[in-house]
């Protein structure tokens, strides 16, 4: 069988986000790190490694549906592994699940973990296809860096220098959560620098219209979006607002 640069990819993958959620266990059980931090890493990890490794193996993922889907089908299916009889039979599998449970979240942190994936898949593969037929590939990233770094950040920085709280809704609970302004503006600054990367890649009305209205949407977003659950919402607001831009 040829080793194809999508097979190659799919290897790297799995071997790379395999590797992120061991580490961030380990960080959880043994180093006493808080699962906000861990969780977030794994975070940062499913979302942007595998864009930018198909990258770096030139793998046809911007016109291949069928290879994004299946990859994001492996992804999502994945979590069957975090099924307590399973992971509590497989250790390693228990390990890497750690990283992820935030105590506030449970019973509902697989449920939140599988819905939000599939939800934040399902909007990121079609807009990637599109963004790909369109010849817009350099843009694709945008929303995944002001998601992954901007939100990823949200909650470690909330958690440590938070001092002005809001709340926000959770799928599935009536229970009440928060979110921080400082966390929110976390979104905000990746935003005005994840755009300002890729300055070259706009018009001069573009990149004016992208600084203004990118970052304050998918700010408002996540300010708004259920606990746990914005990246699907942060997916859809900012690749829409992109295309929108665009058409200037």
């Amino acid at each position: 069988m040829e080793l194809t640069p999508e097979i190659q990819s799919t290897v790297a993958k799995g071997l790379a986000l395999t590797t992120v959620m061991l580490s961030t266990g380990v960080l959880a059980r043994y180093f006493n790190v808080k699962v906000n931090y861990t969780r977030k890493i794994n975070h940062f990890a499913i979302f942007f490694l595998p864009v930018f490794i198909d990258q770096q193996f030139n793998a046809e993922t911007f016109t291949d549906f069928i290879y994004l889907a299946i990859s994001a089908l492996i992804t999502t299916l994945s979590l069957v592994s975090f099924y307590e009889p399973i992971r509590q039979a497989i250790p390693p599998f228990q390990l890497m699940f750690e990283g992820f449970d935030r105590p506030e979240d449970r019973p509902h942190t697989l449920s939140w973990l599988w819905t939000q994936f599939a939800a934040g898949f399902a909007v990121m593969l079609p807009m990637i296809w599109l963004f790909g037929q369109w010849g817009l590939e350099s843009l694709v990233v945008i929303p995944i860096l002001i998601n992954v770094i901007g939100d990823g950040l949200a909650e470690p920085v909330g958690v440590r220098f938070g001092k002005y709280r809001y709340k926000t809704k959770a799928l599935f609970t009536n229970k009440e959560y928060f979110r921080t302004f400082e966390g929110s503006a976390c979104v905000l600054i990746t935003g005005f620098i994840v755009i300002a990367m890729h300055a070259d890649y706009f018009t001069t009305t573009q990149y004016a219209l992208a600084m203004l209205s990118v970052p304050i949407i998918m700010t408002l977003t996540e300010a708004y979006s259920p606990h746990t659950w914005d990246t699907p919402f942060l997916m859809f607001t900012g690749y829409t607002s992109l295309l929108m831009v665009m058409q200037f």
